[in-house]
């Protein structure tokens, strides 16, 4: 898996160390704070670290590194201007037929629903958050 746009620490991670020994999660991101946030120098520095995260997708990709590759808030970095739709949807045209693809994120491009063999969107309809209760262990972390 690579992760787009997380640096911090997050739940998955640990939750993947015990599911899965073999599990490689890939992160190219310094910590950043929200993009919103951000001066155009460090969004300019965070799009560097996303093309080099999307170059090593490629790279593993197309050597068939792994047999399924999980592109982790990839819409989230597409929708923010920090990555063609174009080159990601040129990726999953070209990827080896024996390798699975798995993008992540909300409000995915139609370019990318288009090429998609699934799409799945989870919808919260509630939210222990809006009542005031912060993440719980083992939880959301």
């Amino acid at each position: 898996m690579v992760q787009f746009l997380k640096s911090q620490d997050t739940g998955e991670l640990k939750v993947l160390e015990k599911l899965e020994p073999g599990f490689k999660v890939f992160r190219f991101e310094k910590k950043h704070g929200f993009i919103f946030n951000m001066s155009e120098e460090e969004i300019a520095e965070l799009k560097k670290e996303v093309k080099a995260a999307f170059d090593f997708v490629k790279t593993v990709l197309f050597k068939r590194e792994c047999d399924i590759l999980i592109l982790d808030e990839i819409m989230a970095a597409m929708n923010n201007g920090l990555i063609d739709v174009g080159d990601v949807a040129e990726v999953l045209k070209n990827k080896p037929s024996d390798v699975e693809m798995i993008l992540t994120g909300r409000d995915a491009p139609d370019k990318i629903l288009e090429l998609a063999d699934y799409v799945s969107h989870n919808v919260c309809k509630k939210h222990p958050f809006e009542r005031g209760i912060g993440a719980r262990k083992g939880i959301e972390y």
